[in-house]
């Protein structure tokens, strides 16, 4: 039987987080290294873009492995690697399209990283069931999974049930990322960074033209 706790004890107890800064302490808020967050959208939308900004942050903290199971390190990942200046941060480990079990056996040696990053659920192809053992199986490790987007929801039943169990929730579209946190005190319609200045501005103003 699980121990009752009190509400000050539960608020006394003291937290493994992290000190986020700017932009992402306002999205996210200081949050726990451990769990799942999802992100989804559309293509051409900046998904690739906002998943590297958000390695590149991470890894000014922990070392993130990214399984590239849908895009693999093709010319396109080249180029959105040299876009996002990647080749600049330490501590940021990439594999190409490792079939899940072996994926797993990867996590379970020793120092593995912490965070690890799969993209996507879709090429994962893996059921819920199965999710919730990689969680409790590694329950020091923070998932971050990438899924293709069905309108403004993750597509299809598992990365939506995802969706409802993961801490942060990001939807991207149109070069904004907007964030969802449980970390977050400040979960309002603002609560986005943007990935591509340029884009973000023509993508809005032509969707305010719109209305």
């Amino acid at each position: 039987m699980a121990k009752a706790l009190s509400a000050n004890q539960v608020l006394a107890a003291k937290k493994n987080t992290v000190e986020f800064s700017g932009a992402w302490k306002k999205a996210i808020g200081n949050p726990e290294l451990t769990g799942s967050w999802i992100m989804w959208g559309q293509s051409f939308n900046g998904k690739t873009s906002f998943m590297l900004q958000l390695c590149r942050y991470l890894c000014g903290f922990e070392t993130v492995l990214l399984n590239s199971l849908e895009e693999g390190v093709g010319r396109s990942m080249q180029i959105a690697l040299k876009r996002n200046k990647m080749g600049e941060v330490r501590r940021f480990v990439i594999v190409e399209s490792e079939p899940m079990p072996e994926f797993i056996e990867r996590l379970s040696k020793k120092k593995s990283p912490r965070i690890v990053v799969i993209d996507s659920v879709q090429y994962a192809d893996i059921n819920y069931k199965e999710y919730r053992e990689l969680k409790r199986r590694f329950p020091h490790k923070l998932f971050i999974f990438i899924s293709h987007a069905e309108g403004k929801l993750p597509d299809g039943r598992v990365a939506n049930k995802i969706r409802y169990d993961a801490m942060c929730k990001i939807r991207v579209e149109g070069y904004r990322a907007f964030v969802n946190s449980r970390y977050s005190e400040n979960n309002d319609e603002d609560n986005y960074i943007t990935i591509w200045e340029e884009g973000a501005s023509r993508y809005w103003g032509e969707k305010s033209k719109e209305k």
